[in-house]
């Protein structure tokens, strides 16, 4: 019985790992397609960013993808990272706090944001392996 229970754990331990890099990854190659597979396909995600991009609404994980497309156009970011730890909320549920610095592209103005991301554990509907996998249903940024 502890085995399972270690391999269980273990499973969302590097599950979690692989999400927090794929974030990572996502915002310093500035592409939105790596965060897409992140977020859930069947509901929506809460996402809050202050000035100077100024978007706070529930979309689409479609609408998301195409956000964070324009978002990546119009700033370069210049380093993001995580938090060694995520932060523990419930069961199955982790907020993971980055830091994310990046300068508009039409200006050079230079921004710092705290970016929480709060990830969800879920079952994969439509596919097989994974049987679940760490999904982001919110977003929410922070100037620092």
């Amino acid at each position: 019985m502890s085995h399972i229970i270690i391999v269980v754990l273990s499973f969302f331990s590097i599950s979690l790992s692989t999400a927090t890099q794929n974030i990572e990854k996502s915002f310093l190659q500035e592409n939105p397609q790596i965060l897409l597979s992140l977020f859930p396909e069947h509901s929506h995600i809460n996402i809050s960013i202050p000035d100077p991009i100024s978007f706070s609404d529930y979309v689409s994980s479609q609408q998301a993808f195409f956000l964070f497309r324009k978002i990546f156009s119009s700033y370069a970011t210049f380093e993001f990272y995580s938090d060694r730890q995520p932060y523990v909320q419930l069961k199955k549920t982790f907020i993971v706090k980055a830091s994310w610095s990046f300068r508009d592209r039409r200006n050079d103005t230079q921004y710092v944001y705290h970016i929480f991301f709060y990830l969800t554990f879920e079952k994969n509907k439509n596919r097989i392996f994974p049987p679940a996998a760490w999904k982001i249903k919110e977003i929410r940024a922070v100037k620092s």
